[in-house]
C-alpha cells in the first residue's frame, strides 16, 4: 500500500470513528491533543491580538479551557472565541506543509515536541494537563530519534490529519449554545461570537464549520500540486474560554 493511499485510508478511519458513540474514547490522546490546539487556538488568538492569555487547562474527559483577561472589544473577543474553532484546523495544515519532504519528518516531530513543553511550561495550570503534554512530548522526541525516516513520517501524517479533521468533533459544540467544561456550564465558542456580534450562533457555527471545511481542502489541495514527483503525499473538543 503506498504512502497516499495509507493516509487516506487513516483519515477516514479518523473521522469516521469520531462520529461513532464511543469514537472520541478510542481516539482518546489523539482527541485530547485536538482539545489542547483548540485552547491554544484561543490563547494564541488573544495574544496576538492584543489580550493577555493566562492559563490552560486540559481535564481528563476530553473538555479543556484557556483563560484570558484584556477588554479588546467585541470584535477581538469574537475572533478569540473564533480562534479555538479554526486553531486546530490552521495548525493541521501547517504540519502537512511541513511534513511534504519525508526528511524534514524528525524536525518537525522535534518541533511539535517543543512546542507541547512550552505551552506546558508557560500556560498549563493542572496537573493532568501537564502530565498529557510532557507525556506527547517524550513521546514525540524518541519517535523522533528512534523510528526510521517512514515510521517518523507516518506519525507526523497522523497528527496533521487529527487536527485537520478535529473541526468533525466540534460539529455538535459549533451548534450548541453551550458546554460543560470540568462540570462546570459555559457558553461555547458560537454563543460568544454571536454574544459579541450579531445573529445566532449556529449561523457562526455553520461558518466556522465551512470556513475550516474550505481551508482543510485548499491545504490538500496545495500539498498534493506541490508534492515531488513521485511521492505523493496527504495528510491526515475543546470548549470556550472564559471571558
Amino acid at each position: 500500500m503506498n504512502p497516499r493511499t495509507r493516509l487516506i485510508l487513516c483519515a477516514a478511519t479518523i473521522a469516521l470513528l469520531w462520529q461513532l458513540p464511543y469514537g472520541a474514547q478510542m481516539l482518546y490522546p489523539l482527541t485530547l491533543l485536538a482539545t489542547f490546539a483548540h485552547e491554544m487556538g484561543h490563547g494564541l488568538s488573544a495574544l496576538a491580538l492584543g489580550a493577555s492569555f493566562d492559563e490552560m487547562l486540559l481535564h481528563a474527559d476530553g473538555s479543556g479551557m484557556a483563560v484570558w483577561h484584556g477588554n479588546p472589544g467585541r470584535l477581538v473577543t469574537a475572533l478569540i472565541a473564533a480562534g479555538g474553532l479554526i486553531g486546530p484546523s490552521l495548525a493541521g495544515v501547517s504540519l502537512l506543509l511541513l511534513s511534504r519532504a519525508p526528511r524534514f519528518a524528525r524536525a518537525a516531530l522535534v518541533l511539535v515536541a517543543g512546542l507541547l513543553l512550552i505551552a506546558a511550561a508557560l500556560w498549563t495550570r493542572n496537573a493532568f494537563g501537564i502530565g498529557f503534554l510532557l507525556a506527547w512530548a517524550v513521546g514525540l522526541g524518541l519517535a523522533a530519534r528512534l523510528l526510521p525516516d517512514a515510521a517518523a513520517s507516518f506519525v507526523l501524517h497522523l497528527i496533521a490529519v487529527t487536527l485537520c479533521l478535529s473541526w468533525l468533533t466540534d460539529l455538535d459544540y459549533m451548534f450548541s449554545n453551550q458546554a460543560v467544561v470540568g462540570g462546570v456550564v459555559h457558553l461555547s465558542d458560537s454563543a460568544v461570537i454571536a454574544q459579541a456580534l450579531w445573529l445566532p450562533y449556529w449561523f457562526w457555527g455553520a461558518l466556522v464549520a465551512v470556513f475550516s471545511l474550505v481551508l482543510v481542502l485548499l491545504g490538500i489541495g496545495f500539498v498534493s500540486r506541490t508534492a515531488p514527483k513521485g511521492k505523493a503525499t496527504l495528510p491526515g473538543y475543546g470548549t470556550l474560554p472564559p471571558i
